[in-house]
């Protein structure tokens, strides 16, 4: 059985594992807290689902979601990683991260800082673009007229083959906008970032219900950068 690693358990990670779970994976959750702060979550999944150390949840996934702020990359395990399908959910926000100057000027983009640091991983960005709330709720069966799609952007064409399928799995359909340089397409204040899944599009993120974008949508708003 397929097995998704967590490193990082909160909005994002806990839905992707609910995802995951319902989804017939089994998944392997880790915070910064230590496994035994996240028996309730683990309780609540059921026997798919173990808790573990970001090392071990690294080691045991056939993807590993990084799902930190950027100030805690510099503690997510490298070694066990390397060889490694992992998916970067993260952004960039000033006023919690702090300045990064390399983001700032554009030369680099936060996954891109992440890969850095991964050295020997394939890291593939998605998930970021879309509130937790909606990507729970707007998972739909392969082939439904309502399903939604998912961007994604990496440098390694066998990882995003992987992630696709990952998605797919989850309930998403997948727009490969390029390299992983090109994640700057759907980052924070882009007309694809978050928009495109709301019902009301002059709505806040978390007041909306959320509404299916599919492919042709999401092209739309990703074109518009």
């Amino acid at each position: 059985m397929a097995t998704l690693g967590l490193i990082g358990s909160g909005n994002i990670g806990g839905t992707l594992a609910r995802l995951a779970v319902d989804a017939g994976l089994d998944v392997v959750l880790s915070n910064s807290r230590g496994p035994e702060t996240l028996s309730g979550l683990v309780g609540e999944l059921g026997p798919r689902a173990r808790a573990a150390t970001p090392a071990e949840a690294a080691g045991a996934g056939d993807w590993v979601v990084v799902t930190v702020p950027l100030r805690a990359v510099p503690q997510v395990p490298h070694t066990p990683l390397v060889g490694r399908t992992v998916i970067d959910t993260g952004n960039y926000y000033p006023e919690r991260d702090g300045r990064i100057p390399q983001l700032d000027t554009g030369e680099l983009t936060d996954s891109e800082l992440l890969q850095r640091h991964l050295t020997g991983a394939h890291v593939v960005k998605a998930f970021n673009n879309i509130f937790f709330r909606h990507l729970a709720v707007l998972a739909r069966p392969a082939g439904a007229p309502d399903r939604s799609a998912l961007p994604i952007a990496g440098d390694d064409a066998a990882a995003k083959n992987a992630v696709t399928a990952l998605l797919d799995t989850l309930g998403y359909d997948t727009v490969d906008v390029g390299p992983l340089a090109e994640g700057r397409r759907f980052q924070p204040g882009t007309p694809a970032y978050g928009t495109p899944y709301l019902k009301d599009p002059h709505a806040r993120l978390w007041e909306d219900p959320g509404s299916p974008a599919g492919l042709a949508e999401l092209r739309r708003a990703l074109d518009a950068v």
